[in-house]
């Protein structure tokens, strides 16, 4: 009886252990792709990993906030803090995984390079403030413009003091804007959607940011939640060398760079 008792025990503790689910929101490529491979892994440590896929900025911190998802996986800290101020969010860091470096890029045959850029070109660069920013300031680092200094991370057009091709910015939301790129003489775009738009920072950026970049992509999570066994679990399996490696072997050219 004690052995039927003690068999009972282990198969409820078993179930237990893998009753633990946390959800986990990502843009596609290369957020999603990452978490997926790390589902075993946690998955032998008690913990059923859900990833759902997201393709804009907005949704999942919505997800995070109101508690609908346990975290996401999909943006750098500048963002979130300037969503935070925005909507008056508490998302904070639980954990820095990669940099996917941002680009200038350009489909016109005739700007191989920055110098072939001409006066008055149409420039494309994302929308929302905390990228915006980011945008400017690698144009500013590229030489085509300056900005105030001032306005650091946070710089609009507004912000530009010297415009010498007196080029013209058109702003698009982030995810839009590989779509937008035949229609403009060049862009500058996010990594995560410069990926399967089949765009290499390494072969086809006209200018690239340096791997030192401040923009991290981090685990999200509400305030309070970063310390959760599961939570310290998915960091833990996302900074492995299983993910570096995979990192390393899928872009070789550096489109995705490890930050642990």
């Amino acid at each position: 009886m004690k052995k039927i008792i003690a068999i009972a025990a282990a198969a409820v503790l078993a179930s237990s252990l893998f009753a633990e689910t946390i959800k986990v929101g990502a843009t596609p490529v290369p957020h999603a792709d990452i978490l997926n491979l790390v589902k075993d892994d946690l998955k032998a440590e008690g913990i059923e990993l859900k990833v759902i896929e997201f393709t804009d900025y907005v949704t999942p911190n919505e997800a995070v906030e109101s508690g609908e998802i346990d975290a996401n996986y999909f943006q750098h800290i500048p963002y979130l803090e300037s969503f935070n101020t925005e909507r008056g969010y508490h998302l904070v860091n639980a954990g820095g995984i990669h940099v996917e470096p941002f680009a200038l890029y350009s489909k016109s045959k005739k700007i191989k390079s920055l110098s072939d850029i001409k006066k008055k070109a149409r420039i494309g660069i994302p929308n929302d403030p905390s990228n915006e920013g980011r945008a400017l300031l690698l144009l500013q680092e590229a030489g085509l413009i300056k900005i105030d200094a001032k306005a650091g991370i946070t710089a609009t057009t507004q912000d530009i003091v010297s415009n010498p091709l007196k080029l013209k910015f058109v702003e698009v939301e982030a995810a839009s804007l590989p779509r937008v790129l035949a229609d403009v003489d060049a862009a500058v775009i996010n990594g995560n959607y410069a990926i399967p738009a089949g765009l290499s920072a390494k072969k086809d950026g006209l200018f690239v940011e340096g791997s030192s970049s401040p923009y991290v992509n981090i685990i999200a999570v509400k305030a309070g939640n970063e310390n959760k066994a599961a939570i310290k679990a998915l960091v833990k399996a996302l900074q492995s060398d299983k993910v570096r490696k995979y990192i390393d072997d899928t872009y070789p050219n550096g489109e995705v760079v490890v930050v642990f």
